[in-house]
């Protein structure tokens, strides 16, 4: 369809085919295949079983403690889920794959612009990665478990390198939207009292190498005058051994990622014990109708809960390709691109949401075969939020379905949020 015929279709042209459904039932084979056959699981996740019903979900991760309570609910709103539990989400994202699939694709990176070849990185070389990315952070940058660092990284595997490498050290990070400004970035850095910001210099979006560096300049001022002065800058190259942003490195507070890992190679660092309330990670709302709030992930629930809906809710099975369209900087591609609680191969690309350019998306899915699919919100400069739905090859996508995260989100500063 050409744009000018696109521009024609009005609102209500499109508004009348919302209401419009049908059952469309799949084939006895795909239903056979599911993860989830089992009829009695209504009666296993009952009111009547909550919250004992979620240790299944749970289950379904490796852990270096059990815990000796499913939910604690003394103290409300803050719900505490499994504690005296002990885990880690780097382990269970890279570490326990290695014996069976080290050397199965981990991510499929298909970049912009697509006359690039795409990356394919295994099990193994992502554990190597990890670890070398949190020997940086921990001895370069002397970040520690409890420390915030705040994340402004595109849609590149970087991203969700660093922020395994993070959860290995107990680092809780907060990850921007690669398209949000300086001044947004900003106001998350002082919220959280992040020691370090990591970035890119340059990414591309829409066919045009943006300069990303200079925002994180813009970042470190403006977070300087609300009272956090960030300790270091730490820079990603897109293309490693060449900087491709206008703005210069500041000296003594600016580093090439890709430069100082040179220092690390071949280093490993043993994951760390937390307890699975401790915090795992940070995510701000967009700011749309005021200041961010700031939710807050606890480990163990939210790791559980990722797990569970994973394998029974999407259908994901290890020999999968998996592709989440939401960016990793919104709930939904942080819980289900990042977090390899299940051994299947994740699709990474940077894919904007303008309709004339959607069939870059179908073109990420039809080449690397993609079984699986999951299409979230995507929240994109030119275009606004977008019903998710799930969908699988062959299906009609469903009607919208939301689930409730198994695990206890709250504001640092004490305002509730379960989600």
């Amino acid at each position: 369809m050409s744009q000018q015929r696109t521009a024609e279709v009005t609102e209500a042209e499109i508004a009348v085919h919302w209401q419009e459904e049908a059952h469309i039932h799949p084939p006895k084979e795909f239903v056979a295949q599911a993860n989830l056959t089992d009829k009695t699981v209504f009666d296993r996740f009952s009111l009547d079983n909550f919250p004992d019903c979620f240790k299944e979900y749970a289950n379904l991760l490796d852990w270096y403690r059990t815990w000796d309570v499913t939910l604690d609910t003394s103290t409300p709103p803050f719900w505490k889920w499994f504690v005296g539990g002990r885990i880690n989400a780097s382990y269970n994202c890279v570490d326990r794959h290695l014996a069976r699939y080290k050397n199965k694709t981990a991510i499929h990176f298909v970049p912009e612009p697509e006359r690039e070849a795409i990356q394919h990185i295994t099990y193994q070389e992502l554990y190597v990665r990890v670890n070398e990315v949190a020997a940086l952070l921990r001895d370069f940058c002397g970040l520690k478990k409890g420390d915030r660092v705040t994340l402004h990284l595109p849609m590149v595997p970087e991203l969700p390198i660093t922020m395994l490498a993070c959860a290995r050290l107990g680092v809780i990070h907060s990850q921007v939207f690669s398209g949000f400004s300086g001044k947004a970035t900003a106001d998350r850095i002082a919220d959280s009292e992040s020691r370090v910001l990591i970035t890119m210099d340059a990414y591309y979006r829409g066919g045009e190498l943006l300069n990303h560096k200079e925002k994180a300049d813009i970042a470190f001022e403006e977070a300087a005058k609300e009272g956090v002065r960030l300790e270091k800058v730490l820079v990603w190259q897109r293309y490693p051994g060449r900087y491709s942003s206008k703005t210069p490195l500041v000296e003594g507070r600016d580093f090439i990622m890709n430069e100082v890992l040179l220092m690390f190679r071949h280093r490993r660092i043993d994951p760390v014990e937390m307890p699975a309330e401790d915090p795992l990670f940070l995510m701000y709302t967009s700011g749309t109708t005021g200041k961010p709030k700031g939710c807050q992930h606890s480990t163990g629930g939210y790791l559980s809960y990722v797990a569970g809906t994973s394998k029974y809710i999407q259908d994901i099975h290890p020999e999968d390709v998996y592709w989440c369209m939401a960016d990793i900087g919104w709930i939904t591609g942080h819980s289900y691109i990042v977090l390899w609680t299940v051994g299947a191969r994740r699709l990474v690309g940077r894919v904007r949401g303008a309709p004339h350019l959607s069939r870059r998306g179908a073109s990420m899915a039809h080449r690397r075969r993609a079984r699986r699919q999951y299409l979230s919100h995507v929240a994109d400069s030119d275009t606004s939020a977008s019903p998710c739905r799930a969908r699988r090859a062959g299906e009609i996508p469903s009607p919208l379905q939301t689930y409730d995260h198994g695990g206890r989100t709250h504001r640092a500063g004490g305002m509730a949020m379960v989600l």
